[in-house]
C-alpha cells in the first residue's frame, strides 16, 4: 500500500483496515485456542467461555479504539456553529499520528470547508456593513437635495416632473439596496428577529409609495379585515411587500392597487380601471419603466429565504394577485413597537 503525506505528519493508507484485521485475526485465534482446548479437555469450558468472552471484549475495545478519530471529527460538525466556526479544529495535525490517511484526507477536507464558511460568514458582514454605510449616505444626500428643492418657488413644470422622477428613482434605488442587503444577511440572525404588528408596516410602505406614484391615476388602497402580527425581520416583510406592491403598479396604467390583511396572509392585487365608452384614451402623465418580474424575483427570493410562502394568481381582465401566507402568526398586541417610523 502507499502513503499519503501531510505536512507535518504522514499518515499511511489503509492503516485502519489492517489494524482491524489484526484484532479480529486475533480474536479468531483465541476462539480457536479456546475451542481446542475444551474439546481435548485441557481446561473446563466455564475457563473456555470466559476466554473467548474476553477476547470478544478486548477485540471491541481496540476496534472502538481505532475508530476514536473518525469519532471526534463527528462530534466537531455535531457542536458546528456558523456564528462561530472554528476551521483549526479540523486541521489533521491534530489526529493521532496513527490515524488513517482517510481520516486524514477526510479532516483535510472539512478543514478547507470550514475556512470557506468563515470566510463567507466575514465578507457578508464586511458587505452588510460596508454597502450599509456606503450606500445609504448618498441616497441620504439625494433625499435632502431633493426636499431642499422641492421648497423652490422658480421651478419650471420641466423641473417639477424632473424632479419627481428623481424622487421615484431615489425611493426605488433605496428599496433595491434594502432588498440586497436583506438578501445578503442569514435569515437566521438572532438581531433580525422582532414583534412587529404587520398592518403597521403596511401603512408605512402605502404611504411612501404614493408619494413615488404621485401623478400617476394609480390609487393605493389598504383593506384590513385582519390585524396580526408576526415574529421575524420587520425589514424583510417590508421589502417583500415593497416588491409586491410596485409590481402591482407597474402592470396598471390607471385604476386601483389593493393591500388586504386577512388572518395570517396578506394580499397585494392590482384593479384596472376600465376608460368609459367612447372616451379617448389618456396618455400617462410620465412614462412608465417596464421591468415585470425583476420585482416579483427579489420577493420570491425574499419569502423562500424567511418561510413566508409567496402564491401568484391571474383573473380574468389579466388582473393579477400575490398572496403571502405566514405559517406561524401572532396576535397583534397595541403595545407593539413601530420599528419603522411614523
Amino acid at each position: 500500500m502507499g502513503s499519503m503525506a501531510t505536512s507535518p505528519l504522514t499518515f499511511r493508507a489503509g492503516a485502519f483496515k489492517r489494524r482491524i484485521a489484526w484484532i479480529f485475526g486475533l480474536q479468531f485465534a483465541v476462539v480457536l485456542i479456546a475451542g481446542t482446548m475444551g474439546v481435548h479437555a485441557i481446561a473446563p469450558w466455564p475457563v473456555v467461555i470466559a476466554a473467548i468472552a474476553l477476547g470478544t471484549l478486548l477485540a471491541c475495545l481496540a476496534a472502538q479504539h481505532e475508530w476514536l478519530p473518525v469519532k471526534a471529527l463527528a462530534e466537531l460538525i455535531d457542536h458546528w456553529s456558523d456564528d462561530r466556526p472554528e476551521p483549526d479544529a479540523f486541521m489533521p495535525e491534530r489526529l493521532p499520528r496513527r490515524s488513517d490517511a482517510a481520516v486524514a484526507s477526510l479532516a483535510r477536507g472539512l478543514h478547507g470547508f470550514a475556512s470557506r464558511i468563515a470566510g463567507c460568514n466575514e465578507r457578508e458582514r464586511s458587505f452588510t456593513r460596508d454597502a450599509s454605510h456606503e450606500l445609504r449616505s448618498p441616497l441620504t444626500v439625494i433625499k435632502m437635495s431633493i426636499d431642499m428643492l422641492a421648497e423652490e418657488d422658480r421651478l419650471s413644470e420641466f423641473g417639477v416632473r424632473s424632479l419627481r422622477r428623481i424622487s421615484r428613482a431615489s425611493r426605488e434605488l433605496e428599496m433595491l439596496v434594502e432588498a440586497l442587503l436583506v438578501l445578503a444577511r442569514d435569515a437566521d440572525t438572532p438581531a433580525d428577529k422582532e414583534r412587529f404588528i404587520v398592518n403597521d408596516v403596511l401603512q408605512h410602505e402605502l404611504q411612501a409609495a404614493r408619494e413615488v406614484l404621485l401623478g400617476r391615476p394609480i390609487q393605493l388602497m389598504l383593506e384590513e379585515p385582519a390585524r396580526f402580527a408576526l415574529e421575524g425581520s420587520p425589514q424583510a416583510f417590508s421589502v417583500l411587500c415593497w416588491q409586491l406592491i410596485r409590481n402591482a403598479c407597474q402592470q396598471t396604467e390607471r385604476g386601483s392597487v389593493v393591500v388586504c390583511v386577512m388572518p395570517g396572509a396578506v394580499s397585494v392585487s392590482n384593479r384596472s380601471a376600465l376608460p368609459a365608452p367612447g372616451a379617448a384614451a389618456q396618455p400617462l402623465r410620465e412614462p412608465v419603466v417596464d421591468r415585470h418580474g425583476f420585482e416579483l424575483a427579489i420577493a420570491q427570493q425574499i419569502s423562500e429565504r424567511f418561510g413566508w410562502p409567496l402564491e401568484l394568481q391571474t383573473r380574468r381582465g389579466e388582473d393579477n394577485i400575490a398572496r403571502i401566507r405566514f405559517p406561524h402568526p401572532l396576535p397583534a398586541l397595541a403595545s407593539a413597537p413601530n420599528i419603522l417610523g411614523p
